[in-house]
């Protein structure tokens, strides 16, 4: 199995800025796609952000505008920039990788998570 090692969260006034970072730690043949997910309280996860191998990226429409996904293929990094942030992106964010290990196995992972917080 791949670990993905997130970092980034934390505290922020409404209106100012993150930078969620994501890689694996193990060794990983290719990584098809990554994205950001993220969890409220009470609520389920949910979609914010992926970008595939090939650079295709999709939103959800609450982010669109203010947060930007993007990848470093060679490190198999994917970073999340989250601009004007609002109360209501405060959640536990987690990364989530797909892929395949070396001998053709897929894998498809998530991260422990990291906590955004927006204080109004």
């Amino acid at each position: 199995q791949v670990h993905l090692v997130e970092s980034g969260g934390g505290l922020v006034q409404a209106g100012g800025s993150l930078r969620l970072s994501c890689a694996p730690s193990g060794v990983v043949f290719s990584i098809n796609a990554m994205g950001w997910y993220r969890q409220a309280p009470g609520k389920q996860r949910e979609l914010v952000a992926t970008i595939t191998s090939g650079g295709s990226i999709n939103y959800a429409d609450s982010v669109k505008g203010r947060f930007t996904i993007s990848g470093d293929n060679a490190k198999y990094t994917v970073y999340l920039q989250m601009n004007s942030l609002k109360p209501e992106d405060t959640a536990v964010y987690y990364c989530n990788a797909q892929g395949l290990l070396l001998g053709g196995t897929r894998f498809g992972s998530w991260g422990q998570g990291t906590q955004v917080t927006v204080s109004s």
